[in-house]
């Protein structure tokens, strides 16, 4: 086959790599949408425009695939946490960044439910439930380096073990998101509050 002049072709790894990222593309936008179970691979692969055999090609099956796109979602909290607290001046204005994207993000009630019905479909599931807490783990750890990156920083000291704290505002954070998702009034500050208070620092409290 000839390809037009200044098009370069792709590799076999290149375009595996593509086809990956579509599928994934596209089945976070069905997990999201319909649910997981209402999700299944053949729907993926038609809505992607390939065959089912390339969704086997590329995950073992449809948790696998849903774990690449809950992968996405994490990413974009941990591109969220990193971006506020390193571009922050003072510690305020990087809670204050932080809190812009909680109000936006936190209780998004399609991913609040993809990761609920998830989470219950490894109950009684140990390798699924293995995979889902090292994703957690992730997440606490990437939330307890940012937590000492900028106090270290700012010369903060907290007053409690700067791990013990990302486990606390990960479960709040997953609570509160869940309960955004029924109540969107709900103040996300709370978050960046814990964090105020723990530095030393009054908190933002609700205005009015």
């Amino acid at each position: 086959m000839a390809y037009p002049a200044g098009v370069t072709r792709l590799t076999r790894s290149e375009s595996q790599a593509r086809t990956r990222d579509l599928l994934v593309a596209t089945a976070r936008t069905m997990f999201l949408r319909d649910g997981y179970s209402a999700t299944s691979l053949e729907k993926v692969a038609e809505e992607a425009g390939f065959s089912k055999g390339a969704v086997y090609s590329n995950f073992d099956g449809k948790d696998a695939l849903c774990l690449a796109v809950l992968d996405t979602l994490h990413r974009d909290v941990a591109d969220a946490v990193l971006g506020s607290f390193s571009g922050g001046r003072t510690l305020d204005a990087a809670l204050e960044t932080f809190d812009l994207w909680a109000e936006a993000r936190l209780g998004d009630p399609d991913w609040s439910a993809l990761e609920a019905e998830f989470a219950a479909r490894s109950r009684r599931d140990p390798e699924l439930r293995t995979a889902l807490e090292e994703r957690n783990v992730r997440i606490r750890t990437m939330i307890a380096g940012a937590l000492r990156t900028t106090c270290d920083r700012h010369g903060l000291t907290l007053p409690m073990d700067e791990d013990d704290l990302a486990s606390a505002l990960l479960s709040l954070g997953i609570g509160l998101g869940v309960q955004r998702a029924l109540n969107p009034e709900l103040r996300v500050q709370v978050l960046s509050d814990v964090i105020r208070v723990m530095a030393g620092l009054p908190a933002v409290g609700r205005a009015g």
